[in-house]
């Protein structure tokens, strides 16, 4: 597969941000039908060193950092690990938040009867945390930033679910006119700032929101 849609946002030879469009794994799925992904597009098109250091989900759009070496490696996979990273979320949630801005703080687990989703749990969750601000009001929906500051899987959108407002076009938490408002998961990854994997330097990168 082509690297098609796959934006090059930034290389050096330690690393590569890339900016993952909607409905492209990150990795490859276990099924034979799922090996197309970002990494193996990257791999077979002049990029055969890249490495995976975290993911997206299939439907969110946005940045990733990809290294190129095995101690570009390590080193950005502790900085996710040690949440030294900063990561910022743009999305569309349907109804009105109270106030402008909130903290979400409840665990999450996987939920292997309804697969691939996750639920709240207090008892078996792990620690999980959010912060929203609301950038714009409409009528049935708000734009809003999404801050993670742990990095749980479906973490942004199973937390929004929980507080009743689920991000439209999101097709395992959202119902009925939430679903249907939007073609694809309103969910992009807008910001995100790391240190240099070899001289430290703080690098932010930005990728325009597409919806």
């Amino acid at each position: 597969m082509p690297l098609t849609h796959i934006g090059i946002i930034h290389q050096d030879p330690t690393f590569l941000i890339v900016d993952k469009p909607t409905l492209l794994l990150s990795v490859p799925g276990r099924a034979e039908d799922n090996k197309d992904c970002l990494i193996t597009r990257l791999q077979e098109n002049g990029y055969p060193e890249a490495r995976i250091v975290h993911r997206l989900d299939w439907e969110t759009s946005g940045l990733l950092v990809i290294a190129r070496n095995p101690d570009a490696h390590r080193e950005l996979s502790r900085q996710f690990h040690d949440r030294e990273t900063e990561k910022a979320y743009i999305a569309l949630c349907w109804g009105q938040p109270e106030g402008d801005a909130g903290h979400i703080d409840l665990p999450l687990r996987y939920d292997p009867p309804n697969k691939p989703r996750h639920i709240v749990d207090h008892e078996l969750g792990k620690h999980a945390q959010t912060f929203w601000r609301v950038l714009e009001r409409h009528q049935d929906y708000c734009r809003v930033e999404l801050t993670p500051i742990t990095g749980r899987s479906h973490q942004l959108r199973v937390h929004m679910l929980a507080i009743g407002h689920p991000l439209l076009g999101d097709r395992l938490y959202a119902e009925g006119a939430a679903l249907d408002a939007c073609p694809r998961l309103a969910l992009h990854a807008a910001r995100l700032t790391i240190s240099h994997p070899e001289t430290g330097e703080r690098m932010a990168f930005e990728s325009p929101c597409p919806f």
